[in-house]
């Protein structure tokens, strides 16, 4: 991942009654605490899923700029190419939603093949993930293990050996578990000039190849903090994650000149609701029990690619109108319908 400037900008916490300035390099830990204390200020959490937003925002701009450089940078769009849509997007989360399973487990069975570690722990990722699945719901204790095992890994190793390392993962497992309904979908949002970034708790490095290899324009994700290309093992924030990931959407949108109302979202679980609820088009991929309900309580659209399972379609327009016929023709269907209603 490029590199963080050691004069880093100031950044800002978002308060319940304002916003709290924050430096990226200056006694980070110290600032959360301060921050959290005020009795008019954010909570710890929330001021850690803030500075894990912020964070995801940098670095996946800065991987996008780097991949613009390395490739056709400064060369004129192909005739064929779409008219760019310069204020709508789309996020898709990873898990489930573009990935058939979790891309860390997939990820660590790679690594455990290669000896980086024991069968043992990919065991243990493996059944935090079935939990979850079960349960709907993420275990505080199981995502503090996790994360400190992960850091644990990459503590000491070299940025660029995390990125290789998941491209000849992704070529190995990952390629054949990508959800070809959701890959349409992204491709929708693309064919009509839209920029598609990924949005999930991977580590951004590996989240980056996966966008890259689907010719998606970037990813947001948990960005662990590195100095002269190596690992420190710690995390900038927290894993991106519920509040991080609508942090690092709106952050984005912010920087890109989005307008959220024209973008939409992608997920299988309920634990992205904010994200969710940040756009104006959500739909609910492959999901969970408690985002189904929610879709339904909200009218948004259901599209379930998962075998044996028939998908429920509620809300207009669909996503898929909106990422092939572009915001002006979405918009011009909506007043029709709304005509006849």
């Amino acid at each position: 991942m490029p590199e963080r400037s050691k004069d880093a900008r100031t950044g800002f916490i978002a308060g319940r009654f304002g916003e709290f300035p924050a430096r990226w390099s200056q006694g980070l830990s110290d600032q959360i605490t301060r921050i959290a204390r005020s009795p008019f200020g954010p909570s710890e959490e929330e001021v850690r899923a803030n500075l894990a937003g912020e964070a995801s925002a940098d670095a996946a701009l800065a991987l996008h700029d780097a991949e613009l450089a390395e490739s056709a940078a400064g060369q004129e769009l192909p005739p064929h190419a779409p008219p760019r849509d310069l204020t709508a997007a789309a996020f898709f989360d990873v898990d489930n939603t573009m990935v058939q399973g979790a891309s860390i487990v997939h990820f660590a069975r790679g690594l455990a093949a290669r000896k980086y570690f024991k069968s043992s722990d990919l065991v243990d990722i493996a059944w935090k993930q079935v939990k979850f699945r079960v349960t709907g719901k993420e275990s505080q204790g199981d995502m503090a293990s996790g994360k400190e095992k992960a850091l644990s890994f990459i503590a000491g190793r070299s940025t660029a050996e995390l990125a290789e390392l998941g491209e000849e993962i992704y070529d190995e497992i990952i390629a054949d578990k990508i959800w070809p309904g959701t890959r349409a979908l992204a491709q929708m949002h693309l064919d009509a000039g839209q920029q598609v970034w990924l949005v999930t708790a991977t580590p951004v490095e590996l989240a980056q190849v996966i966008a890259k290899r689907l010719g998606l324009t970037g990813a947001l994700g948990t960005v662990a903090e590195s100095v002269d290309g190596v690992f420190t093992g710690r995390l900038v924030g927290d894993i991106l994650h519920g509040l991080g990931k609508a942090h690092a959407v709106r952050t984005l949108a912010i920087r890109e000149g989005l307008n959220l109302k024209r973008c939409t979202a992608y997920s299988d679980s309920h634990n992205d609701v904010p994200m969710l609820s940040l756009v104006g088009t959500s739909v609910a991929i492959n999901p969970d029990s408690d985002l189904r309900e929610v879709a339904k309580n909200r009218g948004w659209e259901v599209r379930d690619f998962r075998t044996g399972r028939k998908a429920a379609k509620i809300g207009v327009p669909t996503a898929l109108a909106l990422g092939a016929a572009g915001g002006a023709a979405a918009a011009a269907i909506t007043r029709k319908r709304d005509a006849r209603g």
